[in-house]
């Protein structure tokens, strides 16, 4: 399987508008379906396929920069027209908002694809076909955005015109553009800087010879319709320096390179070299994975994957540290567009990241990397963006590196590593037994794992309206006490390997008190299913959620055997959807059937029925527990993502969906839990595609 082999097309006819949706957030059509490129550093472009901005994220150039900036908007967008022979403008795509001359004709999007996960736009009218191509070459804050005439009669004056508005890329669109801008011209490389400590945005076209016109603009109240629906500000402003004027002859190619490299690495590479050097990585990507899952939509979500893993820019300590002990520093984003990187994200993505993607280096990175920020027994649950220290408030993260890096060993056998962060592995042990920060640490009494401190939301389920916590999950939670038991049995086993049957005799122990604990006390006969949180603020939490399912999944599962079936079957009938499991059961005065509106009605339902698409990955390992042979039927249960991958963000999976039909993509439009898990339980069920 070679990258070029994998393309994902979506055609529309001529003249398509946008369709009509009860939301603004994601639909069929253009103007709601996005695309995303990035470049292994944490930087990326992404935009409606339309060509539309709807979204502050939406932009051709987002730059991943040295803390404090973190990543930045550089690029907002890049307009395309052609001045006929006789004055007339026609506008390449119709989306764009600085489209305002009612009279001007329009060269229609006819055609949207991915070529190995690269985006390409196809336009068609008066007379004329252009090609659009956008790449990062990776590891650089770098975008080549290419033209190409198809066909037209004889040479066309095309004239790209960039706009920019410079801020951080979650930054208020309801201010004034930054400014004054400074243009710098020297022969033909142009520089755009901003009074402030941002480098400039460097500019260049590549392909032929183009001309500058000088001609500042304003374009005011852009509107982003997603933030408007999303309850954020939502008009903004974009300024241009002026337009770049070309004549481009049928089958000639224009480039503009926009980046805040220096001038030496942009011009290391043309276009040309910096395209079939990407098209060789993503090829190398696919065949580096495992066989099972180098063809069709799992083919896809390897691809997917590689736009999480990250060299996180600006880390120049822990980098430096890194590289004198041999390694290098990656990390992974948890989501697109929002979202830097999280522990428990990353721990539970890696084995669908790395391990199944034969990334297995990167891996170990990863691992070593998160050990290091190991802190009173805890690793981190984020980096805010911009920062170089982690956030700590998380029961779960920990323990899910256990399991992360059990999965690490079981593909690679890497017995050093093991070595090297063993000791870290005991004290955490140590410190969850002796208790830590935000009330995390074993009750003595029965030997589970109980957290929670006022205003902090420990377990995955995370959201929080101001000072409200929506779900707290104070008290024994059961996916965390289920990882707890699993990291026990873990580590018996590894002191056992290290240093004998003596020094890992007390791990057993106290897994066996967990275990015995687990079944008597969460179990309930009357209920037929497992409490979802004991010793909590209102007592013992008996919601239906998709939790439970960790006391199975896990390689070691805490829940007795003769339980399982009921369980699993339960799930299937009440939380199961063809994109993921739903976050609480229909029927609880607390279910929300969707997930819309302003912050405070988002996340008041993101836990609350919402469906998270990372979820069908444990569950698949549950069902597969109790019906070991139906590896035909684990594999149909992830049929839904295959449309999916049309929807939300092209060749990708989404956060999270509506609880009910038609299970409507909502959240981050790219979610590193979610391809991982789904690529993994893809991998996983890869015997019943054969």
């Amino acid at each position: 399987m070679y990258a070029d082999e994998i393309c994902r097309m979506m055609v529309w006819s001529r003249g398509t508008g946008p369709a009509s949706h009860d939301d603004a957030e994601h639909g069929s059509d253009p103007l709601t379906r996005e695309w995303l490129v990035t470049n292994g550093l944490g930087g990326y472009a992404s935009g409606t396929i339309s060509g539309a901005v709807t979204r502050r994220f939406h932009g051709l150039l987002i730059s991943a920069l040295p803390a404090p900036l973190g990543r930045t908007m550089m690029l907002s967008d890049l307009s395309a027209r052609v001045i006929t022979s006789d004055g007339k403008v026609v506008q390449v795509g119709g989306q764009e908002p600085w489209l305002d001359d009612s009279a001007a004709q329009v060269i229609d999007l006819a055609e949207f694809r991915l070529e190995a996960g690269l985006p390409v736009w196809r336009y068609e009218g008066a007379g004329m076909m252009f090609e659009r191509r956008l790449l990062l070459p990776h590891g650089q804050n770098t975008v080549h955005v290419t033209y190409t005439l198809l066909k037209g009669e004889g040479p066309v004056q095309i004239e790209l015109q960039p706009w920019v508005n410079f801020r951080p890329h979650e930054g208020a669109l309801d201010r004034p553009v930054a400014g004054p801008y400074a243009l710098t011209v020297i022969e033909d490389r142009y520089e755009l800087a901003s009074p402030s400590d941002l480098p400039p945005l460097r500019l260049k076209v590549q392909g032929t010879r183009a001309e500058f016109r000088i001609d500042s603009a304003r374009l005011r109240n852009v509107r982003y319709r997603i933030e408007q629906s999303r309850g954020y500000d939502a008009v903004g402003e974009f300024y241009s320096p002026g337009r770049f004027g070309l004549e481009l002859p049928v089958s000639g190619s224009v480039t503009l390179v926009a980046s805040t490299e220096p001038w030496e690495t942009i011009n290391a590479l043309s276009t040309e070299e910096v395209q079939r050097a990407e098209r060789k990585r993503r090829t190398r990507l696919l065949l580096a994975a495992a066989p099972e899952v180098r063809s069709g939509p799992p083919a896809e979500l390897i691809l997917g994957a590689d736009q999480f893993l990250i060299t996180p820019a600006g880390r120049v300590e822990d980098a430096a540290r890194a590289r004198a002990a041999g390694d290098e520093v990656r990390t992974v984003i948890a989501g697109y567009h929002w979202f830097t990187d999280w522990g428990r994200d990353t721990m539970i993505s890696l084995e669908g990241l790395t391990l199944v993607t034969g990334r297995h280096t990167e891996a170990g990175y990863i691992l070593r990397t998160f050990a290091h920020y190991v802190k009173d027994g805890l690793i981190p649950n984020m980096f805010p963006e911009g920062k170089n220290d982690g956030l700590y408030h998380t029961a779960d993260a920990t323990l899910w590196f256990f399991h992360a890096l059990d999965r690490y060993l079981t593909y690679t056998g890497d017995r050093e590593t093991l070595r090297l962060v063993l000791p870290t592995l005991i004290d955490i042990v140590e410190h969850h037994t002796r208790g830590t920060r935000f009330g995390i640490g074993v009750d003595p009494k029965d030997g589970l794992v109980r957290q929670g401190e006022e205003g902090y939301q420990l377990t995955w389920m995370d959201a929080k309206v101001g000072d409200y916590v929506v779900t707290p999950r104070r008290g024994k939670a059961v996916e965390i006490n289920a990882l707890w038991y699993n990291a026990l049995r873990l580590i018996e086993r590894w002191v056992r390997e290290a240093e004998g049957d003596g020094a890992a005799r007390r791990y057993g122990a106290a897994a066996e008190q967990a275990k015995a604990s687990f079944n008597r006390r969460f179990w309930s006969d009357e209920l037929g299913y497992l409490y979802d949180v004991l010793d909590g603020e209102r007592g013992d939490d008996d919601a239906f959620r998709p939790n439970q399912i960790f006391a199975i999944s896990l390689p070691h599962p805490v829940l007795d055997a003769a339980r399982w079936k009921g369980i699993v079957d339960q799930v299937k009938a009440r939380l199961w959807t063809p994109v993921g499991l739903r976050s609480l059961a229909p029927g609880h005065p607390d279910y929300k059937p969707k997930y819309f509106g302003d912050l405070r009605a988002r996340d008041m339902a993101y836990h609350q029925g919402t469906v998270w698409g990372w979820l069908m990955g444990p569950f698949i390992d549950a069902w597969l527990k109790v019906y070991p042979a139906d590896l035909a039927g684990a594999r149909s249960l992830l049929e839904g993502f295959t449309p999916h991958l049309d929807e939300a963000c092209a060749g990708s999976i989404s956060e999270i969906f509506d609880a009910e039909p038609p299970f409507t993509p909502r959240g981050c439009v790219a979610q590193a839990w979610s391809v991982a898990e789904v690529l993994r339980a893809y991998a996983r069920t890869a015997r019943s595609a054969g």
